[in-house]
């Protein structure tokens, strides 16, 4: 069984609201003075486990343990997988030669699953259900350009990076517009949770409405990993979905667009939109490294694993 002190990140709501802000604020302290973290996770260990292709996940986990003195161990080839070495057994055995698990997957049980046996925190580096890694970026590019009082307009699938930003936004007190296709929304049980925190999140079936007056204009792939099979309909579905500069009129005229990449230009988003000075998505992009950083930082401090001397292993190392 795991340690009862152990703190996994599965979701945005695996942080109180007051946690999330936390993290943000150390992430903008991270992104500001890197080097007063070089060695803040000196000798440990975070294990990385893919069932999908990642790019900026995987690099941007690797950067963050490294430039702060610890290690990455990938589990490409490894044992673990159908077929192969059972989770409960797996779990236990990362545990013994790693700090963390991050692990990028289809089924959001299999976190459940690893999470229950893993005697060390295990990370949803992504899944059905919900991208949470990638909504501590979004809200830190967010609340650097337009503050917490933003408005927010998402327009595409309401997927798992639609569904971690809203409840992102829900937790902060931003106000986010989620225009999507019909069959296409948030899942009924994320609006409930977003609900709890307040009445900051809104369904729309049209994007112009949910553009007008939005500070930033938010869009993801139509067609995600799994999606494969379903492309044709998909693309039948979303048209009138995609962020162009006729919708981004709607919105204020200074809004940022923000796309937490790969992009299908001329698909959800216009070539001219994307590469706009409106644009914000390299920031938003290179935020990963910041904000998972400063997520390993907080796990393996207050509330998780402390040193000898009793101070966190986050504090800013001298």
């Amino acid at each position: 069984m795991p340690r009862p002190e152990v703190r996994h990140f599965l979701s945005v709501t695996d942080l109180s609201a007051d946690e999330l802000r936390h993290v943000l604020d150390l992430a903008d302290a991270v992104k500001k003075n890197p080097g007063a973290y070089r060695k803040a996770l000196e000798g440990v260990a975070l294990a990385f486990y893919t069932e999908k292709t990642s790019t900026r996940t995987r690099m941007s986990f690797q950067a963050a343990i490294q430039q702060a003195g610890g290690h990455f161990m990938d589990l490409a080839g490894s044992q673990f997988g159908a077929g192969k070495e059972d989770v409960e057994d797996t779990a236990h055995m990362v545990g013994l030669f790693s700090d963390f698990l991050a692990a990028r997957v289809y089924r959001h049980g299999l976190l459940e699953e690893l999470a229950l046996h893993s005697p060390v925190p295990v990370i949803n580096a992504l899944c059905d259900q919900e991208h949470p890694c990638q909504a501590l970026a979004d809200a830190q590019t967010i609340l650097a350009h337009k503050g917490p009082k933003a408005k927010v307009a998402y327009v595409g699938d309401g997927n798992n990076v639609a569904a971690s930003l809203a409840l992102a936004c829900s937790m902060l007190g931003i106000h986010l517009n989620v225009a999507t296709p019909e069959g296409y929304g948030l899942d009924t049980a994320i609006m409930k949770k977003c609900a709890a925190f307040g009445d900051f999140i809104h369904a729309f079936d049209e994007p112009k409405a949910a553009v007008s007056g939005a500070d930033v204009v938010y869009t993801d792939t139509w067609v995600s990993m799994g999606d494969e099979a379903e492309k044709d309909v998909r693309l039948k579905a979303f048209k009138g979905f995609q962020v162009n500069a006729a919708l981004m009129a709607h919105a204020r005229p200074d809004v940022v667009f923000m796309h937490d990449l790969p992009a299908q230009k001329g698909v959800e988003v216009s070539k001219d939109v994307f590469d706009s000075a409106q644009s914000v998505v390299l920031e938003q992009a290179g935020n990963r490294l910041h904000a998972q950083k400063a997520l390993l930082l907080f796990l393996h401090g207050p509330g998780s694993v402390q040193d000898a001397s009793g101070k966190a292993r986050w504090m800013q190392s001298t």
